[in-house]
């Protein structure tokens, strides 16, 4: 084994994590006094509110929730036909409407430079579906989410760059995660790349950066919802997050997404993700992952 890598246990699973870094030392129950000292973790005032807890899991006791110190991520917000996002969603999950016949679908790029199970990289692949149990107006739903940047969504892919995050996400959470290249930078532009099961390129993304905006901690928060089925039953997963600098362009023509026939090519191809609406950068931000938590909206569907 490399010397800079120790195997920890995370339930019964066997994983190598860098030795010395945040999950060998703190086993997800950091000492935040600790954290606060680490130049590259900024400031964590915003963890300070929010308790761990020791609670059970899918894979044994584990505490949660999961803090990521800083993070930044790039995200394109397609449309994509209705008939298509009903296709790949399971009943009763509904895709929510955009325009006429559309709905949509969001690729994200995230890099998590620290956080309490080291650094990693992610791509999300999610259809923004209809609130569980919401009724009535597509349109409306959509302006409560977009003024309260609360969204709900059902994640189709989700590759990471480490086995730690794998095996979190697949045991602890039941998400379709792998393991594969990644990379992403913000710039003078932003980039981002993912390579496909035999290495070779999956999709490219470069685009100008747009103007960012730097706001005051907790000012800007938001929360997405992950709708997903663990063991067979249906579960929501939230994710809390404190954006701190962020650029956003509404229609952006000088975005340039190269699809090379990967996994995640195919997938945006099948969903029929087309136009581009939205392209959200955020240079800056703090994320709190909630473990899953049953669902009962869907038990009378």
């Amino acid at each position: 084994m490399d010397r800079r890598f120790t195997q920890v246990d995370f339930g019964p699973h066997k994983v190598d994590v860098p030795a010395g870094g945040y999950y060998d030392r703190f086993r997800m129950n950091p000492n935040l006094d600790e954290v606060a000292r680490d130049p590259a973790a900024g400031n964590i005032d915003y963890f300070r509110r929010i308790p761990k807890h020791l609670v059970e899991s899918r894979v044994g006791p584990t505490w949660a929730p999961n803090f990521y110190y800083r993070t930044s991520n790039i995200q394109l917000l397609f449309l994509a036909p209705l008939a298509r996002l009903r296709a790949m969603l399971p009943a009763p999950l509904e895709p929510l409407r955009a325009f006429p016949g559309y709905g949509l679908v969001a690729l994200t790029f995230f890099s998590y430079a620290v956080c309490d199970n080291d650094p990693y990289d992610e791509v999300s692949v999610a259809v923004v579906i209809r609130r569980p149990g919401a009724r009535g107006s597509h349109t409306l739903e959509l302006l409560d989410s977009m003024r309260r940047r609360s969204f709900h969504a059902h994640v189709l892919a989700l590759p990471v760059t480490t086995e730690i995050a794998r095996v979190r996400g697949v045991y602890g959470y039941q998400l379709p995660k792998w393991c594969t290249e990644i990379g992403m930078s913000i710039g003078a532009d932003v980039r981002a790349h993912i390579a496909g099961p035999s290495g070779t390129p999956d999709l490219t993304l470069s685009a100008p950066l747009p103007a960012l905006r730097n706001v005051a901690p907790q000012s800007h928060m938001g929360t997405s919802t992950m709708i997903n089925l663990v063991d067979g039953q249906w579960h929501q997963a939230t994710v809390q997050t404190n954006t701190l600098s962020f650029a956003q362009r509404l229609f952006p023509r000088d975005v340039k997404l190269l699809r090379s026939g990967g996994p995640l090519s195919q997938l945006l191809d099948g969903l029929g993700a087309s136009t581009i609406v939205r392209l959200d950068v955020v240079k800056d931000a703090q994320v709190v992952l909630n473990l899953p938590t049953p669902l009962k909206a869907f038990d009378c569907a």
